[in-house]
């Protein structure tokens, strides 16, 4: 399998600098919350993490992939939140190591994840952080899963996928946007 990626502090400063958006102040284009949602737009940079504790399931097909009501959410400037969930709280032995990593300037070097159920394989749908950054120390033992082909609720609400093909937000019901991956939202 792949070794995971480093930056050096240099790269890591460079790539943290071009973020313009980091909470401070809700952009004109964002939609204004009503009472009980959450603007991902009042979220901050470097995310906050938080456990949540609403009970997340992981479904794929018929087989329960996970359960916990001790996920934890990441919350990023103009992001859905991300849920990890301890690898205690996953099914055993669904989880096999994919090839490929990436790098969060936030988080760390981050490694992918397959689903195996017998003959059955989801490729890369999910992620973990088992080296994070300062700060994001809590990821460690947790991973996060795509939701675009499983079905994850949160408080008993289905999710829907963050916008694009990268990036692992839920959408949950409280939430509002615009949501980065929608098309002209790279630079958020």
């Amino acid at each position: 399998m792949s070794s995971l990626p480093t930056f050096d502090d240099d790269a890591l400063d460079g790539a943290r600098s071009h973020w313009h958006w980091r909470g401070q102040a809700r952009p004109a284009f964002a939609v204004a919350p009503k009472a009980g949602q959450e603007s991902v737009w009042d979220y901050p940079r470097p995310p906050r993490l938080e456990i949540d504790p609403r009970e997340v399931v992981v479904r794929w097909g018929d087989l329960e992939v996970a359960r916990s009501t001790r996920a934890i959410r990441a919350l990023e400037t103009a992001h859905p939140p991300s849920f990890y969930i301890p690898l205690a709280d996953v099914a055993p032995g669904l989880l096999e190591l994919a090839e490929g990593t990436s790098l969060c300037e936030w988080k760390g070097p981050a490694r992918y994840w397959s689903l195996v159920d017998g003959s059955r394989r989801l490729a890369k749908v999910a992620w973990s952080y088992p080296q994070p950054l300062p700060g994001s120390e809590m990821l460690r033992d947790a991973v996060a899963f795509y939701c675009h082909e499983l079905e994850c609720r949160v408080g008993g609400a289905r999710v829907a996928p963050q916008p694009g093909g990268f990036y692992g937000g839920w959408i949950t019901p409280e939430l509002v946007g615009p949501f980065k991956g929608e098309p002209g939202s790279e630079g958020w």
